[in-house]
C-alpha cells in the first residue's frame, strides 16, 4: 500500500492499517506500506518520521520509503492511501485488487471497517474470484497527490511464500 504520514486520509486510517495487518499476518498476508511522497514539499513524510510513525502505530509491517519514486510510477500509484493486492499464481504474481480500503473518510461519520480491502483479502485467500467493485483509492484524483521528483532507482523483488502478495518495489527501510 501507498501512505505517507501527513495525509489526512492515511492519518484517519493508520491504527485501522495497523490492525487490519496485524489480523492479517496471521492468515498467511505479506503487506508492506510505501511512502513516495517527496520530502522538499513534505519534510514529514521523510524516513527518520516514517520510523516514529511506525512505532507510534504498531506497523507490524515494513514501512519503506521510495525516494526515487520509481516505485509508486511503475504502479500508477497517485494518491495516498493507494492499495494494491497480488495473487500468487504458479507463474508468478497477479494483480486482484486496487481500491479503496474501505467508505469511511475524515469528516464523513461512516465508521472505519476496512470493508473492501478485507473482502478482497478473504476472496484471494479462500481461493474465490473478486467479483464486488473496486472503488478507487480514498482521496479524490482531481490531480496527481504524489509530489513527484525525477530520479534513478533501484529494483527489488520480495516474495514471501505462501503468501499472495508480491511487491516490487526501489526502497530504503526506515522501519
Amino acid at each position: 500500500m501507498f501512505i505517507c504520514n501527513h495525509c489526512p486520509y492515511v492519518v484517519h486510517l493508520k491504527k485501522a492499517f495497523s490492525d487490519f495487518a496485524k489480523e492479517y499476518y496471521l492468515k498467511g498476508l505479506a503487506i508492506a506500506a510505501i511512502s513516495s511522497n517527496s520530502v522538499k514539499s513534505h519534510p514529514q513524510d521523510g524516513p527518520e518520521y516514517m520510523a516514529a510513525d511506525a512505532k507510534k502505530y504498531e506497523y507490524p509491517f515494513p514501512y519503506l520509503y521510495d525516494q526515487s519514486q520509481s516505485v509508486a510510477k511503475a504502479y500508477g500509484a497517485v494518491c495516498t492511501p493507494d492499495l494494491f493486492l497480488f495473487k500468487k499464481e504458479a507463474d508468478g504474481f497477479v494483480l486482484v485488487y486496487h481500491g479503496q480500503f474501505d467508505d469511511s473518510r475524515p469528516r464523513n461519520g461512516k465508521p472505519i471497517t476496512g470493508q473492501d480491502m478485507k473482502a478482497a483479502v478473504d476472496c484471494v485467500l479462500e481461493g474465490r474470484e473478486i467479483t464486488f467493485p473496486q472503488k478507487p483509492c480514498s482521496y479524490p484524483l482531481k490531480k496527481v497527490y504524489l509530489e513527484w521528483i525525477p530520479e534513478l532507482s533501484r529494483w527489488t523483488l520480495i516474495i514471501q511464500d505462501e503468501s499472495c502478495v508480491a511487491v516490487l518495489f526501489s526502497w530504503k527501510e526506515v522501519y
